[in-house]
């Protein structure tokens, strides 16, 4: 018993030890170009055994086009010190402005394709790179967590430059933060558009060890817990999905039918948990996790312009 109990703490250890390590990989990244940035999915078996064995390795990614319109760089100072990198699109007479926040490894680049048809709506647009990602500064990335200050700082920005409304669109890593930001800060959007933002960090996690063939239990919980505890938080109470419930304004979902990384019992969690009265699901029948914008443009759209014009 004596010699089982011991095999059992040592295991226990050597767990936790293993899941503190994944979960700092998974939340820092390198100078940029350093390392390989492909999905797991993408990669050969002995690919995910290193992954296993010595951690995801991620370096930050950074915008490899400018926006083909006159724009204004904005390095938009935060409450932690860090700096942010955006870019501030005006249009003339407009209707209001976008904020636009992209996803995990992401950066403001992508988004430009989303900003484009905002404008052509008669929106300004303010694209974001989170703490950690593109030309921001900082190394370090909560999932969301801490990102949601970043949305309050890009909310703040454009508060101050006029009183039109603010429209906040963010995909994946970008929705939940946007989820997590509106009632922690008490932030007034006059509508949200989400686009496949995750349940529960948990879930989040999950997609990673579904991605490298590992088990999901424990590793995700312990993952969950272990890089919360290192980042400054309690990883399994981040739950952006339950964070809808205090959303009362207008909120258009988007979720790709061939989703790997957010399930469609995700997606009604979210959806479910909104506590707006104007809130619309729309599926896209031939999207993944990827921006439905280049990928079902026209649906996109056509989605995109009813719901803004909606009263």
């Amino acid at each position: 018993m004596k010699l089982l109990k011991r095999t059992l703490l040592i295991l226990f250890l050597a767990l936790n030890i293993v899941a503190a390590f994944h979960a700092y990989k998974f939340t820092h990244f390198y100078a940029p170009g350093t390392t390989d940035n492909r999905k797991p999915e993408q990669m050969n078996a002995l690919e995910k055994l290193k992954i296993i064995f010595f951690g995801v390795r991620m370096s930050k990614t950074v915008a490899n086009t400018t926006p083909d319109t006159a724009y204004i760089p904005v390095n938009l100072p935060t409450t932690n010190g860090l700096h942010l990198s955006c870019w501030y699109i005006p249009v003339p007479d407009s209707k209001g402005t976008v904020l636009l926040f992209h996803g995990y490894g992401g950066n403001k680049g992508p988004g430009l394709s989303e900003a484009a048809w905002f404008r052509h709506l008669g929106y300004s647009t303010f694209l974001t790179d989170f703490r950690g990602h593109g030309d921001s500064e900082g190394n370090t990335c909560t999932v969301g967590y801490k990102e949601a200050d970043d949305v309050k700082a890009a909310y703040d920005y454009i508060s101050k430059k006029d009183n039109k409304p603010i429209i906040l669109w963010g995909v994946s890593m970008g929705a939940a933060a946007i989820l997590r930001a509106i009632p922690t800060y008490h932030l007034q959007p006059e509508k949200v558009i989400l686009e496949c933002p995750f349940a529960t960090l948990t879930d989040a996690v999950k997609t990673r060890m579904r991605a490298v063939n590992l088990p999901q239990t424990p590793l995700s919980q312990l993952l969950t817990i272990w890089g919360g505890l290192e980042q400054g938080f309690w990883g399994p109470g981040y739950q952006p999905a339950k964070e809808g419930e205090k959303l009362k304004m207008p909120v258009l979902l988007c979720w790709g039918e061939h989703d790997i990384r957010v399930t469609r019992q995700e997606t009604n969690a979210v959806f479910n948990h909104l506590g707006s009265t104007q809130k619309q699901l729309v599926i896209f029948t031939h999207s993944g996790h990827q921006s439905f914008c280049r990928q079902e443009g026209p649906k996109w759209k056509k989605a995109i312009s009813t719901f803004l014009a909606a009263k």
